[in-house]
């Protein structure tokens, strides 16, 4: 019985798909994210399928945007908006001005599937440098589209292109643009030391905080090692650790940060004069532990079933962080240590990444125990990869369709 669930699960290929209102145009696209490699994005390539008759000398549009949002409804007054919509790419699809020569495997099996004279490929590029999707969560008290960048595709039917058309015949679908971590984790390891001297008293205490790795996957745990040595005549009463998730909005130049995972304990304390402390740390953050918190970045908000925590930022090799447009997303983990009321407190952060692992990574396998479920996404879409290239050929039925659908917050 195993052996054949296993051949079922490769065998069979998930395509989503969303309709019209009127139900004449059906958009199919193999997959919802889409990778930005820096060097390469990957294209946004589909199907669109037309009902016979339906058209009648009319065209069918398709259309990529991004909306950037960087305030909120309620702020905007005078006219003033805070928000930018910009069109990347915009094409005739039906008829097809130029023939796509190359298909990709999905697309060959649904235009065999829907027939030359019904189905209509395209094929979609982001531009150099467009920002990844990123969703900043809103708290209770907020009405109105959360902030942050995203993207949709929209096909329509129209005589025009600069006609959008009407809701019955226009269908719009949101994807997420995302960037992997690189196929390698390298071997440093992230560390800060620093040390804090008192008026009136000899003597200093430092602190060396050292994480196990460089870059981290969602789910998995965040590993810091404290070494305190307090040569000073404090001492350290107790001790807190975070991963602070650091957001910057380039269209307004601010910039914040929040905890998305913390401690404090009092084990090992005080740390008194000539005395020393060494202990392991561990944080998880995860956006199931940050839910309804307002200012939480994460990455894109499709389905409650895809939700992680923004992924850090990956810059391209010659240009820096002032090169980077929409939302910008860092990690580090912050340490205090409560020197008393007169001593004050001794804090110091250690940059880190926190990303999706790449299909092509070897370091990485799926979590043993309660996975979450983005990371166990990730996993079927590599797999879904690696079925494209093994299977592209087989038999269109053992496509498998799933309404694309965006998730409706709970206060629309």
């Amino acid at each position: 019985m195993i052996p054949l669930l296993f051949l079922y699960f490769i065998a069979t290929l998930k395509v989503f798909k969303k309709t019209t209102p009127n139900g004449k145009v059906t958009i199919y696209i193999g997959k919802r994210d889409f990778i930005d490699h820096l060097d390469s994005v990957d294209p946004i390539d589909g199907v669109v399928v037309v009902e016979n008759d339906y058209l009648q000398g009319r065209k069918v549009f398709g259309m990529v945007s991004t909306t950037y949002r960087y305030g909120r409804d309620e702020d905007e007054v005078m006219g003033v908006k805070f928000s930018k919509e910009m069109v990347l790419a915009c094409n005739q699809i039906v008829p097809p001005i130029k023939e796509i020569t190359e298909l990709s495997p999905i697309q060959k099996k649904l235009v065999k599937k829907f027939g030359n004279s019904n189905a209509f490929p395209f094929v979609f590029n982001f531009p150099p440098n467009s920002p990844s999707s990123v969703t900043l969560q809103p708290g209770d008290d907020d009405s109105g589209k959360p902030l942050g960048v995203e993207y949709n595709i929209r096909t329509y039917v129209s005589d025009r292109e600069d006609d959008r058309g009407n809701q019955r015949s226009s269908v719009v679908l949101a994807i997420k643009k995302l960037q992997y971590a690189p196929s390698t984790r390298g071997q440093r390891l992230p560390s800060s030391l620093i040390s804090k001297g008192f008026t009136f008293s000899h003597g200093k205490i430092s602190l060396e905080v050292t994480l196990d790795r460089e870059i981290y996957y969602h789910g998995e745990k965040v590993v810091a090692t404290l070494i305190i040595s307090n040569s000073s005549r404090k001492s350290v009463k107790n001790i807190k650790v975070y991963v602070v998730q650091h957001t910057e909005i380039t269209m307004v130049n601010a910039q914040f940060s929040k905890f998305v995972a913390s401690l404090e304990t009092r084990e090992g304390c005080p740390v008194t004069p000539g005395a020393a402390f060494t202990k392991q740390f561990y944080l998880v953050p995860l956006a199931s532990s940050n839910k309804d918190r307002r200012g939480i970045a994460l990455d894109g908000h499709l389905k409650d079933d895809d939700v992680n925590l923004a992924s850090s930022t990956l810059i391209s090799e010659g240009k820096g962080p002032s090169d980077q447009t929409g939302i910008v997303i860092s990690y580090s983990v912050r340490v205090k240590l409560n020197c008393g009321t007169l001593g004050g407190e001794l804090v110091t952060d250690v940059p880190f990444k926190l990303m999706h692992p790449n299909p092509t990574s070897e370091d990485w396998t799926a979590p043993p125990k309660q996975p979450q479920k983005g990371v166990l996404k990730k996993t079927k879409s590599s797999d879904r990869m690696k079925y494209q290239k093994s299977f592209g050929d087989d038999d269109e039925d053992n496509i498998v369709f799933e309404d694309f659908a965006r998730l409706r917050l709970a206060d629309e």
